[in-house]
């Protein structure tokens, strides 16, 4: 069948390397696309994502049989909504469903509702009264603007002083809301589903890396690096996950009349009191997917095709349990503010020359037969090893043979999973 897969970034650059595998994969198209995506198949950089009529027209000239979405904005816009009222199959919940990550207001309803565990929160649109729970509660203390903000809509604040300073930022325009809630202390983890609307399979974890700079200082962004499997989420663990965060979710959200559909990605805090749900998004994660697909045995299609006819029971994606695969992003300068854009980068065929090395390109555009530097997180330089120690290795031996001053990477990425490696609690 031809296959649309939607978006531009390395997740879906990514998603493109494991779709183009499938015996069922006839033609793959990308919109809008990046250089990397196009040596899977075609891109369509003239497909305006928010056009979603110009995407069902394109859909029924192309003969697409399968739409998959990839970035949170379109879902959170009904893409998938319009898709599916013209008799198109696309993988990825509707707007209703996509709540679960436009609205970080409405998860927390939703888990106080069903009893899944949380961290403590109350929800503002008014900034007096946002301060003055701030003066009561302390620091730390987490404050999150309630919409899509790329993952950079956060701020864990240590002092009373940052977060009334992120409260005012964040309620500074007509319509705005945060969510306040308690800092939840642990280890991070990213935890996989996928969904039919009623029944939900495991397919993976990854631990992310959020902050800018070595050592998890700086603000939070979309992630600098990943790493898979996690193993700090130990069998017992995930079988917690799914039965006290991941089922009531989907039971929630079914007897909501809003069933949820395609990848649930719950963000997890490994607390002493268990895992709690700090956040979900609603399709895979960057850079999540670009250290679980290259780990992935079985093929992806049939997966999302389960999920959208509404059985995913037969399903066991099949991930090699005995490889680990680590990912560096590398950014442009100023990340997670303002980057200059324009920038070439020499040196990304050298690095992925290795079999175990892949360079998955997110913010770039090819020019002039150059690939420059086009946005924030450019690329995720990702390497495949028996260990993670072997896996972090070669990922940083491939970082240096990409010639790109005006970039930047992290140079720890991984160092807790190394870490437990050595100490015997490897994969």
């Amino acid at each position: 069948m031809n296959i649309l897969l939607i978006g531009s970034g390395g997740r879906e650059h990514a998603l493109a390397y494991a779709i183009a595998k499938s015996p069922l994969c006839s033609r793959l198209f990308t919109a809008p696309g990046n250089p990397g995506t196009a040596e899977y198949g075609e891109n369509r950089p003239d497909l305006a994502l928010t056009d979603h009529e110009a995407v069902r027209r394109f859909c029924e000239t192309a003969e697409i049989g399968l739409v998959v979405v990839g970035p949170e904005a379109p879902l959170v816009a009904g893409l998938v909504d319009d898709l599916q009222a013209a008799g198109i199959r696309a993988f990825g919940p509707t707007r209703a469903a996509a709540q679960l990550e436009g609205s970080k207001g409405f998860t927390k309803d939703l888990c106080a509702e069903r009893g899944i565990p949380t961290a403590a929160f109350a929800r503002f649109t008014e900034r007096d009264a946002a301060l003055a729970y701030l003066a009561q509660s302390g620091a730390p203390i987490v404050v999150k603007a309630d919409g899509l903000a790329a993952g950079k809509g956060v701020v864990v604040a240590e002092t009373l002083e940052q977060a009334e300073s992120a409260v005012r930022s964040m309620l500074g325009e007509p319509g705005a809301e945060i969510v306040i809630e308690e800092c939840l202390f642990g280890e991070e983890a990213s935890f996989f589903a996928l969904c039919d609307g009623t029944n939900a399979v495991p397919i993976g974890t990854a631990q992310d890396h959020k902050r800018v700079f070595d050592g998890d200082r700086g603000p939070n962004t979309g992630g600098m690096g990943a790493y898979s499997p996690a193993t700090i989420l130990t069998p017992a663990l995930e079988r917690e996950v799914m039965d006290t965060i991941i089922a009531p979710t989907l039971a929630g959200m079914r007897e909501r009349g809003t069933p949820f559909t395609g990848i649930l990605y719950a963000g997890l805090m490994l607390t002493a009191d268990g895992p709690k749900l700090i956040e979900y998004n609603t399709r895979f994660g960057d850079p999540e997917a670009q250290v679980l697909m290259p780990r992935l045995a079985s093929d992806l299609v049939p997966a999302l095709l389960a999920a959208c006819e509404g059985d995913v029971t037969g399903i066991a994606l099949q991930f090699d349990a005995h490889r680990a695969a680590l990912t560096v992003v590398m950014a442009a300068a100023g990340y997670p503010g303002a980057v200059m854009r324009g920038s070439t980068i020499r040196g990304i065929a050298e690095a992925g020359a290795s079999n175990a090395v892949i360079v998955f390109q997110a913010g770039t555009r090819a020019e002039n037969g150059r690939i420059v530097a086009d946005g924030g997180r450019v690329l995720a330089v990702t390497a495949i090893g028996d260990s993670m120690m072997e896996a972090q290795a070669r990922a940083y031996a491939a970082v240096s043979r990409i010639d790109w001053p005006e970039g930047f990477c992290r140079r720890d990425i991984g160092r807790r999973a190394v870490a437990r490696e050595v100490a015997g609690d490897g994969i």
